[in-house]
């Protein structure tokens, strides 16, 4: 397996591409910008269910990236509220569907199912982390927020936001690596 690598963060923009998601390693450091969309658990749950229904879907997945967030309310002057990653795999039971539809990109927090894990091996996508309890910072790389599906669902409605520099770190990458697993497998040793 290969160390990550060391160097300054590695600058991307969306969407992604199944080479900018073979470019990337468990382990990098990541500063993402382009379009994202946020959707959390109830949002995954229709999108899954329009899928096996043969409905269309109310966004593109193909190269999305989706971000598991809801934002807090938007402060009077600002472009958006606080916006910090949710535990990701209460999304696991859906998103395999979703990357065999052409979803990328995913940032949240915490491990993913192997069943997760392959797709994301299979159909070249990739799973970044988001540090959790900097939402305040995290709402500084937003520039603009747009309303795009599932209103109705308030701060778990999908928006489209255009990030800049969003600070994040692939967890699993398209080779099958795993950052938490190999960080484990190190400290155990040194232990």
């Amino acid at each position: 397996m290969n160390a990550p690598r060391e160097n300054a963060p590695i600058r991307i923009q969306t969407p992604l591409t199944a080479d900018i998601c073979a470019s990337l390693r468990a382990g990098d450091m990541v500063l993402l910008s382009g379009e994202v969309y946020t959707a959390r658990d109830a949002a995954h749950r229709r999108l899954y269910e329009a899928l096996t229904k043969g409905l269309p879907l109310p966004v593109d997945l193909s190269t999305a990236t989706i971000f598991y967030a809801a934002p807090s309310p938007t402060p009077t002057g600002k472009i958006i509220g606080s916006i910090g990653p949710t535990t990701s795999y209460r999304m696991d039971a859906f998103t395999p569907a979703l990357i065999k539809h052409g979803l990328r990109g995913m940032i949240g927090k915490g491990n993913r199912s192997p069943e997760v894990v392959e797709a994301i091996r299979r159909y070249q996508a990739v799973y970044f982390g988001a540090i959790g309890g900097i939402a305040a910072l995290g709402a500084q790389c937003v520039k603009k927020m747009e309303l795009v599906a599932y209103e109705d669902l308030g701060p778990e409605a999908i928006r489209k936001l255009t990030v800049v520099d969003l600070p994040i770190v692939v967890i699993n990458d398209s080779k099958g690596r795993d950052l938490y697993q190999s960080e484990q497998s190190k400290w155990r040793i040194i232990l």
